[in-house]
């Protein structure tokens, strides 16, 4: 197999990002720039953003998880504690979350450490979801390795039966994770690969430091 991308280009021309329009605070802009998105570009899931952690195999692995709350402390997502990512995560709490959304020429790069969040959020949050998400978090053992489909489909068929009627209380392996971020930067498409970047930095006495970087 060989398969040239050598022609895959792209002119980024859409908007600008400069020091002189942005906060001092980073999750000031976080938020301009989601609802920007969310409210003028036709994106499926503007909250989907990849977490990339590392490894008990020293490996980093990345993938797509969803932003369920963003304040001024962090961003929090919800997982199985006893997946691969959770426990990586407690291993090594130091985790990369980025955004790419492409209609808005806009990339969003996060570093920062995870923490378990309270259980009484963990709780809230999912007595919000849907009763098959629920169901969904206590069939699956998350990043184990099972037979077939049909293993999942039947455990979940059992669990439907026999909590018919009830309330499905939160399992303890299953809740939030805030990221508190030290670092993050925006990057702007801008024509002739001359793009934009942004970055806030968190110093020892916890205030922003923006830097502007080479593209």
């Amino acid at each position: 197999m060989n398969t040239d991308l050598g022609n895959y280009r792209k002119s980024y021309e859409k908007q600008e990002l400069l020091e002189t329009n942005v906060s001092d605070n980073p999750m000031e802009l976080f938020q301009k720039w989601f609802h920007e998105v969310d409210e003028n570009f036709n994106i499926g899931e503007t909250n989907a953003m990849t977490i990339s952690t590392i490894g008990l195999d020293g490996f980093p692995k990345s993938r797509v998880v969803l932003l369920k709350k963003f304040t001024y402390e962090g961003f929090i997502f919800y997982t199985n504690y006893e997946s691969e990512k959770g426990k990586a995560i407690t291993n090594n709490p130091n985790v990369c979350l980025s955004f790419f959304w492409p209609a808005a020429e806009r990339q969003i790069i996060i570093k920062g450490k995870a923490e378990k969040i309270a259980e009484n959020l963990s709780d809230g949050y999912f007595e919000s979801r849907p009763r098959g998400s629920q169901l969904g978090a206590l069939v699956s053992n998350q990043s184990n390795v099972i037979k077939n489909r049909e293993v999942l489909e039947d455990k979940l068929k059992t669990l439907e039966a026999k909590l018919e009627g009830q309330e499905i209380e939160r399992p303890k392996f299953w809740g939030g994770f805030i990221v508190k971020p030290v670092e993050i930067e925006f990057w702007q498409g801008r024509p002739n690969r001359l793009h934009d970047r942004l970055r806030y930095q968190l110093d020892d006495d916890f205030n922003w430091n923006l830097d502007r970087l080479s593209p």
